[in-house]
């Protein structure tokens, strides 16, 4: 069976099968962090996926362009985004290209996006990150950690099973990257289940090489983990950077 480009198939129900991450309290993590920074209202989430932080970023007055190179995610993340009645712009790039023009007062990528970034496309991608702020603009991005991705994702099957999905994950280690091949069987109006497949590959970052790359594409940095925890043995890692 042909698989899918990552996203395809997981659009609808990305936000159902990551719902144990607790949008709400994670939402309010980078409210109260971007406000401490005093990063402005006008932000650009790249690699906004269906839209969560978005849409909680926009009830809490700030004006987001949400960016993604899933064309499914963007149509879900609209969708939602009027059901809420949320005035959020979508746009499609892809994160290691970022367009230039537009400025920004901060851009925010939460939950792995530059883990879909090769190790060697990083500089040329903050650095064009770095153009759309200005200086003294906010920077904050994670990462799953690579203590998370070698020993808890790779080699390993994740499973979840709802009453309309169900959902394998099937992920491998490479030197670099784990490699991940994920199938959903969802229910159709019949009753019957309908099964999908797509391809997901995440790239290992280490910490220094993150920060390095950021350094070099002039941004001051700051790791912790997730939601603020200590980063030794956290899940993610986040980078919070200002440009110099």
């Amino acid at each position: 069976m042909p698989q899918a480009r990552a996203y395809d198939n997981l659009a609808e129900w990305f936000e159902l099968l990551n719902d144990d991450c607790d949008y709400p309290h994670w939402s309010q993590y980078f409210i109260g962090g971007l406000r401490a920074l005093g990063a402005g209202k006008k932000g650009l989430e790249v690699g906004c996926g269906s839209g969560a932080f978005c849409r909680a970023l926009t009830r809490a007055g700030y004006t987001m362009t949400g960016m993604d190179i899933s064309s499914a995610m963007l149509s879900v993340a609209a969708r939602r985004a009027r059901e809420e009645g949320l005035s959020v712009r979508f746009l499609q790039a892809d994160a290691a290209k970022l367009p230039a023009g537009e400025k920004f007062d901060f851009l925010l990528s939460p939950n792995d996006c530059y883990n879909y970034v090769q190790q060697s496309a990083l500089l040329p991608a903050f650095r064009r990150a770095a153009a759309l702020l200005p200086r003294g603009g906010v920077f904050w991005l994670d990462v799953s950690s690579p203590y998370k991705l070698r020993n808890k994702v790779a080699n390993n099957i994740l499973a979840d099973d709802r009453d309309d999905i169900a959902y394998f994950s099937f992920n491998r280690l490479r030197e670099d990257r784990v490699e991940t091949d994920v199938t959903l069987f969802v229910r159709q109006e019949s009753g019957d289940f309908r099964r999908l497949d797509e391809r997901h590959v995440q790239y290992i970052h280490e910490e220094e090489d993150v920060v390095g790359a950021l350094r070099a594409a002039g941004f001051s940095v700051r790791v912790e983990g997730k939601l603020g925890e200590p980063k030794e043995g956290s899940d993610r890692l986040n980078f919070i950077c200002r440009k110099a």
